[in-house]
């Protein structure tokens, strides 16, 4: 068996986004047999979700009837140079954005985190929001980053995520009144002076709206995808639009919409209230033409969750934990398929095709 022999073998591998096989689409970087083993390299984007670990698998069923040990691996091209990287070992940093304050979006930003990370991705969790930072209270953590000799700040962890907040850096109950340009320092110092290692994701909970915080990080940071947080209300998926149109201006691919506080389950009666209204965010997922990431319930146990510490996602019984990783899954194929795509279009030529 040769090369050419497993190229052979891995067009019958298809990408079920992208519509094709892994081989013309250009997502076989590598082939190379050594010995009594056949090493294969991937272009894939998005570790641990659905569709790739499908791929992944379909790969070595393709070969399972040879004689070869199956070596694997994948990697994500962000098409960056390593000078142009300011966090060279993070391969996805996926901002969670809304157009304005009261949608859940720190519930949604932490529960996809914790969501990723129970998936067995290596995570870490940003805190963005200057102003109202409340990741710290929402996974429980009272411990503060510690520093190292160099002066670099350590994460706090928990629940296999690493984190970062405002909320570490200044006190409890201190106002923090901070113009744009302070903004602008104290963000940066926290992407560039932070040993946050290797991760799969970074998730970054932004402020509402879209302001200083929201520009300096799409100008100075290689945001791989958004997450727009609305709830089924017209007015919240009117400020959503606008968080659109910024990630649109700034050439961010927007993964989809979520929509929290869709439904209430009365625990009394067992029927639903649309409280808040229904199906606006899929509506606005369809005229905007982009993918539904999913409804999120309106359920207590959120709150509960939020102020016990525990993210709902990890409750392995709950409906609303279920909603959360579903859509932490749907995320996480979004933005394989951005990357899947990216790839494919600079490789279209058939110069890969062996």
């Amino acid at each position: 068996m040769d090369e050419i022999d497993v190229f052979d073998r891995l067009e019958s591998v298809e990408d079920p986004d992208l519509g094709g096989d892994i081989v013309s689409l250009g997502l076989v970087n590598d082939v190379t047999i050594e010995g009594d083993t056949i090493h294969v390299s991937l272009v894939l984007g998005a570790p641990y979700s659905p569709t790739e670990t499908a791929i992944a698998e379909s790969v070595r069923e393709a070969l399972s009837d040879v004689d070869y040990e199956i070596d694997l691996s994948a990697e994500v091209d962000s098409g960056l140079t390593a000078d142009e990287q300011v966090l060279p070992n993070v391969e996805n940093i996926i901002a969670v954005a809304s157009g304005k304050g009261g949608v859940g979006k720190s519930t949604v930003a932490v529960n996809l985190a914790a969501g990723l990370s129970q998936m067995g991705a290596r995570v870490g969790l940003f805190d963005a929001d200057i102003y109202g930072p409340n990741v710290p209270r929402m996974v429980d953590t009272d411990e503060r980053p510690k520093a190292t000799q160099d002066e670099q700040l350590v994460p706090v962890e928990k629940f296999g995520m690493k984190l970062m907040s405002m909320d570490f850096l200044v006190g409890e109950d201190d106002p923090v009144i901070w113009r744009g340009p302070m903004v602008h320092k104290v963000l940066t110092q926290l992407w560039e002076d932070v040993e946050w290692g290797a991760l799969d994701y970074m998730i970054v909970d932004l402020p509402p709206g879209t302001g200083d915080t929201q520009l300096t990080l799409l100008q100075s940071v290689p945001v791989s995808g958004a997450v727009i947080v609305t709830t089924p209300q017209e007015v919240a998926i009117d400020d959503a639009r606008k968080g659109l149109e910024m990630f649109g201006k700034h050439e961010t691919p927007v993964l989809g919409i979520v929509e929290n506080m869709s439904t209430f389950h009365c625990p009394d009666c067992g029927s639903e209230h649309h409280i808040f209204g229904e199906g606006g965010g899929e509506a606005f997922a369809d005229e905007s033409d982009m993918p539904f990431l999913g409804s999120i319930p309106l359920d207590p146990s959120v709150r509960e969750g939020g102020d016990d510490g525990r993210p709902v996602v990890l409750d392995a019984e709950s409906e609303t934990g279920g909603a959360f990783r579903e859509f932490a899954e749907s995320a996480a194929d979004m933005q394989g398929i951005v990357h899947r795509r990216g790839i494919s279009v600079q490789r279209s030529e058939p110069e890969h095709s062996h």
